[in-house]
C-alpha cells in the first residue's frame, strides 16, 4: 500500500479539473474593469479638490466680508468727519450738474432790410422779426441741469446774443420740477416755457428750421416765457394723455404789465399721442392761453385769448428716426382781442376800442436721409382782421 503518492496525485487531478472548468477572462471586460477603477479614482480626487475649493472660496467670502465692514467703517467715519467741518463742502462735491453749450451760428440775407420790415395787420413784438443781414453767432445758451435730490430736478439756462454791437445776458430759463409726485402729477416753479402749443415749449435751436413760423412771431412775440408755476397730469392710459395748467406773472408778451396781482396770464393745454405700428406715431394738442396786458408792446390793454391747435405725424423705417424718416406738422392759432389799443409810438393819441380776432397757421414737413442730414419746407399763413386798428386787407 502507498497511500501518500495515491493522495497527491488526486489532488493535482482535482486542481487540473478545476482549472479545466473555469473559463478564459475576456480582455475587453478586464479592460472595462480597469476603466472603471480609473474613474472611480479621479471622482475621488474631484471630490477632494472640490471640497478644498469650496473651503477656499467660503474663507475669500468671510474675508471679504472683513474689508467690505471695514471700508463702511471708513466712509462712516469719512462723512461724520466732512460733516462736522462743514455741511458746505459737502454740498460742493456731491453737485455734478450737466452742462451744455449751444453755439447758434448763421448766415441770413433777406430780399428787404430788416429795419424798414413791416407786416401788414400784425405790429412788430418781441423777437418776431427778421434778425440782421450776414453771419451772426446768433443767439448763445450755457445750460445746467441735475437732480438736487430724489424728489427734484433744477434747470438753469443762460443766454448770450448780440444786439447792437452789445452783447446782452439773460436767463431764459431757471425752475425746479418735481421728480416724485403721486398718480401722475409733475409741478414746475420758475421761469420756463409755456407748454402751450408744440413749439414753444421747445428751445428755437432745435427747430427744423431757423427762425419760427410766422404766427408764433405775430402772436408771442416768437416764444412766450415767463415767471410762474406749473401742473400737468398724464394719465396711466396705453395712449399718450397729458392735461395741464399754468399761471403766470404776465410780464411777457402777449401779457404784459404782471396785472391781476401779478397773476396777469393762466394756460389750459392737453396733448395725446401714440404709435401707430412700429413705424409711425402721432401727436396732437389743444391749448389756451388766457392773458391781460395793461400797455402792451403792441398798443393794446385789455383780455386777450389765444387758442392754439397742434398736430405732428411722424414716420421712420424701423421706428429709427435718427437714422431717417418724415415728419408733417401744423399748427393753427386764433387770436380773440377785447379791449383798448393806442399807437405804441404816439402814447398821448387817442386809444381806439377794438374786438376782433386775428388767426394764423403753417404747415411743414421734413425728410431725414441721413443721421446729420434733412430737408425740409415750410408754409406760414397769417389772416389780419377785418376792422379795428389792426385790420388790413392784405393777409401774410
Amino acid at each position: 500500500m502507498r497511500p501518500l503518492p495515491i493522495a497527491i496525485a488526486l489532488s493535482l487531478a482535482l486542481t487540473a479539473a478545476v482549472d479545466a472548468a473555469e473559463p478564459p477572462v475576456d480582455p475587453q471586460i478586464a479592460a472595462l474593469a480597469e476603466r472603471i477603477r480609473a474613474l472611480e479614482a479621479n471622482a475621488q480626487a474631484l471630490q477632494k479638490q472640490a471640497a478644498d475649493a469650496l473651503a477656499a472660496a467660503q474663507a475669500a467670502q468671510a474675508e471679504l466680508q472683513q474689508m467690505k465692514a471695514a471700508q463702511q467703517d471708513a466712509a462712516v467715519a469719512a462723512v461724520s468727519a466732512v460733516s462736522s467741518a462743514g455741511a458746505t463742502g459737502a454740498s460742493a462735491n456731491a453737485f455734478n450738474p450737466a452742462i451744455a453749450v449751444i453755439l447758434n451760428g448763421l448766415y441770413e440775407n433777406h430780399s428787404r432790410d430788416p429795419v424798414d420790415y413791416q407786416r401788414a395787420g400784425f405790429p412788430l413784438v418781441g423777437e418776431g422779426r427778421p434778425g440782421e443781414r450776414g453771419l451772426q453767432l446768433g443767439e448763445s445758451e450755457l445750460s445746467f441741469a441735475a437732480n438736487i435730490d430724489d424728489k427734484f430736478y433744477g434747470q438753469l439756462t443762460v443766454t448770450m446774443e448780440n444786439e447792437d454791437g452789445e452783447t446782452h445776458t439773460g436767463i431764459e430759463e431757471a425752475y425746479i420740477e418735481t421728480t416724485a409726485l403721486p398718480e401722475g402729477f409733475t409741478a414746475r416753479g420758475g421761469r420756463f416755457y409755456s407748454n402751450i402749443g408744440y413749439l414753444n415749449s421747445h428751445h428755437t435751436h432745435t427747430d427744423y428750421f431757423s427762425d419760427r413760423p410766422l404766427a408764433y412771431q405775430a402772436f408771442l412775440g416768437n416764444q412766450y416765457a415767463d415767471d410762474g408755476v406749473q401742473l400737468r397730469w398724464v394719465a396711466p392710459t396705453e395712449t399718450y394723455l397729458e392735461f395741464g395748467s399754468e399761471a403766470f406773472r404776465g410780464s411777457g408778451y402777449p401779457a404784459e404789465g404782471s396785472t391781476h396781482s401779478g397773476v396777469g396770464a393762466k394756460t389750459f393745454f392737453m396733448h395725446a399721442g401714440g404709435d401707430l405700428g412700429i413705424e409711425n406715431s402721432w401727436l396732437a394738442g389743444a391749448s389756451l392761453l388766457h392773458a391781460d396786458s395793461v400797455d402792451g408792446e403792441d398798443g393794446f390793454s385789455g383780455r386777450s385769448n389765444l387758442f392754439l391747435f397742434d398736430f405732428t405725424w411722424k414716420w421712420a423705417p424701423r421706428g429709427a428716426f435718427k437714422d431717417a424718416g418724415i415728419v408733417l406738422r401744423s399748427e393753427y392759432f386764433v387770436d380773440d382781442r377785447d379791449g383798448l389799443v393806442r399807437d405804441a409810438e404816439d402814447p398821448e393819441a387817442l386809444a381806439e376800442a377794438w374786438n376782433g380776432r386775428r388767426r394764423g397757421a403753417y404747415i411743414e414737413g421734413l425728410y431725414r436721409f441721413s443721421r446729420t442730414w434733412d430737408a425740409g419746407y415750410r408754409y406760414d399763413k397769417l389772416w389780419a382782421a377785418s376792422s379795428g386798428p389792426y385790420a388790413s386787407d392784405f393777409d401774410p
